[in-house]
C-alpha cells in the first residue's frame, strides 16, 4: 500500500501559519486558560491578548487531553493518511509527547512516529519543517524517521530574556536563580540541554550585549556550515528585525526561513522582550 504521510506538531513548537500552509503541517493546540475562558493556542487566541493582560493577569496553560489527541489522530486517518510524524516539545517541559505516545497505538490504520525533540519553540518546530520537506520530496516514512534521529544534534536555539519573572511564576526556574539574576540585574540567555531541560547559557548586563551573545553562541555551534536560520520575538517586532540583520551579518551562509512572534502558550511563560535565535544545520 502506498504511504500517505502527514506531519503534526504541538502548538508549543511555534510552527506559524505560513509554514503550516507551505509544508502541510497540522498543529495540535495547547490550551491557554484564563479564569473566565479557555482558549486553544493558535486557534482562537492571539499572542497580543497575552501581552495586553500582563502583568495584572497571567494565564496558565495545559496540554491536550488524551481524548483530544485521539480525536486529532483519528481525523488524520479519516483524511486518508497512513503514517504520521508527531513532533513535540521536550517531555521535561510538557507531558504532551507522553500523551501522544500513549494514544498513538490506539488508532488502527495510522502508523505514528513520536519525536521528542528535547527542545521547545522553533527549536522543536524546525524538525516538523524538516520532516515535511522530506515528505514533499517523496522520502519513505522509515527513512524520514531515521534521518530525524540523526539530526538530533543539529538544532540550536537560544533565547535572550528581558526578565525571569514569568518563568519563575510558571514554575520553570527556582528561587535562587531568579533572585541572583534580579539582584545583579543580569539578563539571562536560556536554552535546553541535551535532556530537554532549561539551563542558563550566560547572564549578561545589557540587552544589546545579551542579544549579541546569543548570536555569537549560535555562530560558534554552527561554524561555517550552511544552515537554516530563524528569529522569534516576544511582542517586539522591531527588535526582532534588528536581530535578523545582526544574524545575517554574523552567519552569512545561513538562510532565514522563519521570522515570527512566539505563540500565546509560550508568551505565558516568557513575558515581553524575548528574542530567540535558531540555527539548524542544513541537510
Amino acid at each position: 500500500m502506498q504511504e500517505k504521510i502527514i506531519v503534526m506538531a504541538d502548538s508549543c513548537c511555534d510552527v506559524g501559519r505560513d509554514l503550516q500552509e507551505k509544508y502541510n503541517i497540522r498543529v495540535l493546540p495547547v490550551h491557554v486558560i484564563y479564569p473566565e475562558r479557555e482558549y486553544e493556542d493558535g486557534v482562537d487566541i492571539d499572542p497580543k491578548t497575552i501581552y495586553e493582560s500582563f502583568p495584572d493577569e497571567i494565564p496558565t496553560t495545559s496540554m491536550p487531553s488524551p481524548g483530544e489527541i485521539l480525536d486529532f489522530l483519528e481525523k488524520l486517518r479519516e483524511e486518508g493518511y497512513t503514517h504520521c510524524i508527531s513532533v513535540n516539545i521536550s517531555d521535561h517541559l510538557s507531558g504532551t509527547v507522553n500523551n501522544v505516545q500513549a494514544v498513538a497505538g490506539e488508532v488502527e490504520g495510522l502508523t505514528t512516529y513520536v519525536y521528542n525533540t528535547k527542545d521547545i519553540s522553533f527549536g522543536s518546530g524546525v524538525y516538523a519543517v524538516y520532516a515535511a520537506k522530506l515528505v514533499r520530496e517523496g522520502v519513505p516514512f522509515d527513512e524520514i524517521c531515521r534521518r530525524m534521529e540523526e539530526k538530533r544534534e543539529d538544532s540550536h536555539l537560544m533565547f535572550y530574556m528581558d526578565t525571569l519573572d514569568y518563568l519563575k511564576k510558571g514554575g520553570r526556574i527556582g528561587n535562587v536563580a531568579f533572585m541572583i539574576a534580579n539582584v545583579l540585574h543580569m539578563k539571562p540567555i536560556i536554552a535546553c540541554d541535551p535532556d530537554g531541560v532549561y539551563y542558563t547559557v550566560a547572564k549578561i548586563r545589557g540587552a544589546r550585549k545579551g542579544k549579541q551573545r546569543v548570536i555569537d553562541e549560535i555562530a560558534k555551534r554552527v561554524g561555517d556550515r550552511k544552515c537554516w536560520l530563524a528569529v522569534l520575538h516576544g511582542d517586539d517586532e522591531e527588535e526582532g528585525k534588528r536581530t535578523v540583520e545582526m544574524i545575517r551579518e554574523r552567519i552569512p551562509q545561513g538562510e532565514l526561513i522563519y521570522f515570527n512572534q512566539i505563540n500565546a502558550s509560550l508568551a505565558v511563560n516568557t513575558g515581553p522582550g524575548l528574542i530567540g535565535v535558531l540555527a539548524f544545520v542544513e541537510p
